[in-house]
């Protein structure tokens, strides 16, 4: 195992399978010795962290998601927190691994508790936490459930540090971030993933932080709008990249090859959703049975699809 001070560059271009084995060696290996996360330079400054296709659990401490910095020449941006005080602090201990430069921003994707659990960790760094212009509404409404609902799979021990941190630099529209010749292009989205998705697009290293508006391999989860996020597919795949970090998946991703599975799914989904709804099957049978087609195709299906089944059939009926 790799020490932290190392830089892995991961020497790929290949659209991974979720299953594969690149994958789970990563999986396997997701902190080095030390107490830091392990990250891969996936270009010149800009690292990612893998997470886990899983559930969030005492035994993985919220490691499910992806994770990211860059490196600019004043400062260092970091693109989500991860899923606990404890991986928060892991992946702080990461970037000290590689730079000793100041930590300006703490980017939050969305308000998933995956993604912004850590965010207490980062208090001490003095960083600015930003986020869409609708996530402290969106962290005002869940945040105490959340709090409470993740001691049971969590534990209390792993959730005693963990608190809301709501941004308090809002983005509306597009908003540039620089880090000393080094710009980051930041991108409020419309309802889809959830009604607070936010994007960044290093655009020195054309590197497409995606947020959960892309998964690769764990199914997608709808907490904002099936039809909000397919009308958006369009714009999102206009995004000049050469790489991606999906929410969930392999890192990095080809962009925009990265959103074919997902549009896939959603295609599959809508469809089963609504010849349901012509043939006046009731919403209890009809979300056992959409989208089963795609059950070989995502880790995490059973977990999920039933979920995204019943939230599209109440936002579809009424089309």
């Amino acid at each position: 195992m790799s020490q932290p001070t190392r830089r892995s560059v991961l020497k790929t271009g290949a659209l991974f399978a979720c299953c594969g084995m690149a994958h789970m060696r990563l999986a396997r290996a997701q902190m080095v010795e030390g107490g830091a996360l392990s990250v891969t330079e996936i270009a010149d400054g800009v690292f990612a962290f893998a997470g886990i296709p899983a559930m969030m659990l005492a035994r993985n401490q919220g490691r499910i998601c992806n994770l990211g910095f860059i490196v600019g020449s004043d400062a260092v941006a970091v693109i989500d927190s991860g899923g606990s005080v404890a991986e928060g602090k892991e992946l702080i201990a990461a970037i000290r691994a590689m730079t000793d430069k100041p930590i300006r921003y703490l980017i939050n994707t969305h308000m998933h508790p995956d993604h912004i659990f850590g965010n207490a960790a980062f208090a001490a760094t003095g960083a600015t936490v930003v986020g869409h212009h609708n996530l402290p509404r969106a962290l005002e409404a869940r945040g105490e459930f959340y709090l409470k609902s993740y001691r049971d799979s969590m534990g209390s021990a792993l959730m005693a540090d963990v608190r809301i941190v709501p941004p308090t630099q809002l983005v509306t529209g597009e908003q540039e971030l620089d880090l000393g010749g080094r710009k980051l292009k930041l991108i409020a989205w419309k309802p889809a993933h959830t009604d607070n998705d936010l994007t960044v697009l290093d655009e020195q290293s054309e590197t497409f932080f995606t947020g959960d508006l892309c998964f690769l391999g764990h199914l997608p989860t709808m907490d904002g709008s099936l039809r909000g996020w397919i009308a958006q597919l369009d714009t999102l795949k206009a995004i000049k990249a050469k790489r991606a970090v999906p929410g969930h998946g392999p890192v990095p991703a080809q962009w925009p090859q990265g959103l074919e599975p997902e549009e896939r799914y959603f295609d599959v989904l809508a469809r089963d959703i609504r010849k349901a709804i012509a043939d006046g099957v009731p919403i209890a049978k009809a979300v056992k049975t959409a989208a089963q087609s795609e059950q070989g195709n995502w880790q995490l299906f059973t977990e999920y699809n039933e979920r995204n089944a019943t939230a599209a059939f109440a936002e579809l009926e009424w089309e």
